[in-house]
């Protein structure tokens, strides 16, 4: 009986199955001839988990990228073309060089002054000379305590030693104080002598379309070179090259030169400012500036100055004429910047013109005729610098008296050499 069973041919068992097709199931019959299913997809498999960070397992988290939240800034690539200026190749490459050393990231970087291009009152204009000039940069970055953080780190002989002591949060909470702006001087650096201003690019924005200080936005009414560019402060410069002239056209007469109102812009960083008063400062500086800047000065604004309505400045001439008409000069007036506009209605607000809210047309055109008009705007440039120099008056003065002297030899030697004194700003970030 046992050897019977055991003789008996086995049946085959048929197990129905489910094979995975892309749009139906069906049942098939498996065989043991037939290859074995694929695996699955990769965008199916299931990841293997990664090992926990330990102090076996230092490494660093990997990296999500995430798509901005906010549209970037594009901009077409012949806009603001004017900001442009070219410098001598050596010049360029030594300031590229230089910016290049900070490892600390830098989103915009311009180099000014008779350091790069070349200004009356100066023996030589070679920063690399003995007597040369200093070279000046301003570094606009998105996070000051971090920037600082780095720079620090790489470059501590650039911070005076309390600010070494204190650390980056303080020097960016001094960075804060109007006009925003801070500053290493004295800096060697690839065989020249540099000063460099540290901002945000917010602030530095900031002052470019509200004037708030004058202090970054007057300092690029100037001839400067860009080493790093930025569309979003390439934008707002723009708008303040256009401020500038139309602030100039308000104060001056129907007809002009281009030296005129060359001179004009230069000086709107200058008019109030208490530094003047220093017997280190040279008062014919805006005139050296555009004597021997007047094709980086034509460069920067005849574009934008043809394109406003109402002023004829044909190419080849020198000589600008402009329509003084009251509603010309109300469409200037309406679009100066938001702080120096401020001023202006304070100013006005006890005259006898109909109120703004009422006919707010007919309020900018008795503005814009009344004949002290460019008196006041004058007024209110100087006021919007007094307002910042006077804070680094009272920080200059407690400096000396508290037996600071380092920044001393600074105020001596620019004397000597009628250069441009920076006493107030060095103090300001040495007391």
């Amino acid at each position: 009986m046992f050897a019977t069973r055991v003789a008996r041919t086995p049946r085959h068992i048929v197990i129905p199955t489910v094979s995975i097709r892309s749009l139906s199931t069906e049942t098939v019959t498996s065989s043991g001839s037939e290859p074995p299913l694929p695996p699955p997809p990769k965008h199916l498999a299931v990841p293997k988990p990664s090992p926990a960070r330990s102090r076996l397992n230092p490494a660093p988290r990997p990296i999500t990228r995430r798509r901005p939240s906010f549209p970037t800034l594009q901009l077409p690539p012949s806009f603001g073309r004017n900001q442009i200026l070219p410098v001598a190749d050596s010049t360029r490459a030594l300031l590229e060089d230089i910016v290049s050393k900070f490892e600390a990231p830098i989103r915009y970087a311009f180099a000014y002054g008779s350091g790069v291009f070349e200004q009356d009152g100066y023996t030589t204009a070679n920063p690399a000379s003995k007597d040369g000039p200093m070279l000046d940069f301003m570094f606009a970055v998105t996070h000051a305590s971090h920037w600082h953080s780095i720079n620090m780190n790489q470059f501590p002989g650039h911070y005076p030693l309390y600010s070494r002591m204190l650390g980056s949060s303080f020097v960016s909470r001094v960075e804060d104080i109007t006009p925003g702006v801070w500053f290493n001087a004295f800096v060697p650096m690839k065989g020249v002598t540099i000063k460099y201003g540290v901002t945000t690019v917010d602030n530095l924005c900031s002052d470019l379309l509200n004037w708030n200080s004058l202090y970054l936005a007057g300092r690029m009414h100037k001839p400067i070179r860009i080493i790093k560019d930025d569309a979003r402060v390439r934008l707002t410069q723009q708008v303040n090259l256009t401020s500038a002239i139309r602030t100039a056209l308000l104060t001056l007469p129907e007809n002009f030169s281009e030296t005129e109102l060359f001179e004009r812009i230069a000086g709107f960083s200058y008019a109030g400012d208490i530094r003047m008063l220093l017997p280190a400062e040279n008062r014919g500086k805006v005139g050296n500036i555009v004597r021997t800047q007047g094709p980086q000065f034509r460069e920067l604004y005849h574009r934008l100055v043809v394109a406003l309505p109402g002023v004829h400045w044909p190419a080849h001439s020198s000589n600008i004429q402009q329509d003084l008409a009251p509603h010309t000069r109300a469409v200037h007036l309406r679009k100066l910047p938001k702080n120096l506009l401020s001023h202006l209605t304070e100013h006005y607000a006890s005259a006898d013109i109909p109120p703004r809210e009422v006919d707010e047309s007919m309020y900018w055109t008795r503005l814009a005729s009344d004949p002290k008009l460019s008196l006041a705007i004058q007024h209110g440039t100087s006021f919007v610098i007094l307002s910042y120099t006077s804070i680094s008056f009272l920080i200059a003065n407690a400096y000396i008296r508290t037996g600071g002297h380092r920044s001393i030899p600074f105020y001596c030697s620019n004397y000597k050499g009628g250069g441009e004194c920076r006493l107030w700003q060095e103090l300001a970030v040495r007391w």
